[in-house]
């Protein structure tokens, strides 16, 4: 790990790093107290998260069941079960990779554009903040919100749904919540779910407020829907594209890039795995399971320390290939891999394509580390371009 990356997670979450740090001194399968299973190798983490029988989001443990003392226990069904994979077949096709790429040139594309006319023109600009707006833009245009062209709403919705997450931060150790942290969720998630009853009466088939009216889901259940989206959408895409920009100037690893473009989809991958903005996957014991040889016994919980797994691959590097072992597990794995993957990839692509195009080096002018949150990000990321030769 970097020393930038080491400050980022140190400064954004605390107890996140001292996990982390302490996972080195633990096997690929170790029973912690209080905390449960620690996994730690990406193979045995894509079996666990394959288990769909063994292990559940829906229980102690798994986010679902946060999720289910918000909104009820009708949104516990929504993460596993038939109803998951009803919601996920109905809206599968909103995010295939022609979909995303043409759900992020409609909601982000000009400001990319933007971003990269203001750096050919000698400013400096904040990627990190360029996200927040961004990724805030995106969901609600996949919602079927409209908040209109200025971008303090859409900025306003990530900081909600940061402001949501954080409200996790702690609950490693269990997932039920005490009241107040409920009753502030519950004011939070009212806000950023403001402008949906609307939304969802009129909303198109080309967005997931759409899809929820045509399955007959309550406008409460898809107010959670559009909380968890909005909450999924936001904090992992923007740490995870404005990582990857600092990583590739970290590593000094630039320059290949610009020499040989054709390496873009190695630094998107690798950025990826490297920043793994979802850095822990919880997942509640449904029955008795051996794994490697231990028995894991039902109402357990199992935590997949996919910031380990991932990056004991190896430091951030354009030039590696494909890990088999791998895959994509910074995006989870089995029924429950991220829907939104492809939006992921194309949008810190489109980043770097904006970043990069002129040939010329970014560097990084100044940063500061977002703290108190969920998914380790920067608050602030100033970059500008090197002078022309």
């Amino acid at each position: 790990m970097n020393r930038y990356e080491a400050r980022l997670l140190r400064q954004g979450n605390p107890w996140l790093y001292a996990l982390l740090r302490g996972s080195r001194l633990t096997g690929r399968l170790t029973r912690v107290p209080r905390l449960g299973w620690l996994v730690t190798d990406p193979v045995l983490a894509r079996r666990v998260l394959n288990d769909h029988g063994g292990f559940t989001m829906a229980g102690e443990g798994g986010v679902g069941h946060m999720w289910s003392q918000l909104f009820g226990a009708e949104m516990a069904g929504l993460f596993d079960g038939t109803e998951h994979t009803r919601v996920r077949t109905a809206a599968r096709d909103l995010f295939t990779e022609q979909a995303a790429a043409e759900l992020v040139e409609r909601a982000q594309g000009e400001h990319y554009r933007r971003l990269a006319e203001r750096l050919r023109e000698g400013e400096t600009v904040d990627v990190a903040a360029a996200t927040r707006v961004l990724a805030g833009r995106l969901v609600a245009d996949l919602l079927g919100l409209r908040l209109g062209p200025d971008a303090a709403p859409y900025e306003n919705l990530f900081s909600l749904g940061e402001r949501l997450a954080a409200l996790a931060l702690g609950t490693t150790s269990s997932t039920d919540l005490p009241e107040e942290k409920i009753a502030a969720a519950s004011r939070i998630a009212a806000e950023l779910t403001r402008a949906v009853p609307e939304a969802y009466a009129a909303a198109g088939q080309d967005t997931i407020l759409g899809r929820c009216r045509e399955l007959g889901f309550s406008l409460d259940l898809t107010r959670g829907l559009a909380t968890l989206l909005a909450v999924a959408g936001t904090e992992t895409g923007a740490s995870g594209t404005s990582r990857t920009v600092a990583l590739l100037h970290d590593t000094g690893q630039l320059g290949t890039l610009l020499a040989r473009p054709d390496l873009m989809p190695n630094a998107v991958r690798e950025g990826l795995r490297v920043a793994t903005p979802a850095p822990l996957i919880g997942r509640h014991v449904a029955k008795d399971v051996t794994v490697e040889g231990r028995l894991i016994r039902e109402g357990e919980r199992v935590i997949v320390l996919t910031h380990r797994a991932n990056n004991d691959a190896g430091a951030f590097d354009v030039t590696r290939e494909y890990v088999a072992e791998n895959r994509q597990l910074w995006f989870g794995a089995g029924r429950h891999l991220c829907l939104g993957a492809a939006v992921a990839r194309t949008q810190v692509t489109r980043m770097l394509q904006a970043l990069t195009e002129t040939g010329r080096p970014y560097r990084v002018v100044s940063r500061r580390a977002a703290r108190g949150v969920l998914v380790p990000t920067y608050h602030s990321l100033k970059v500008s371009l090197d002078a022309p030769n």
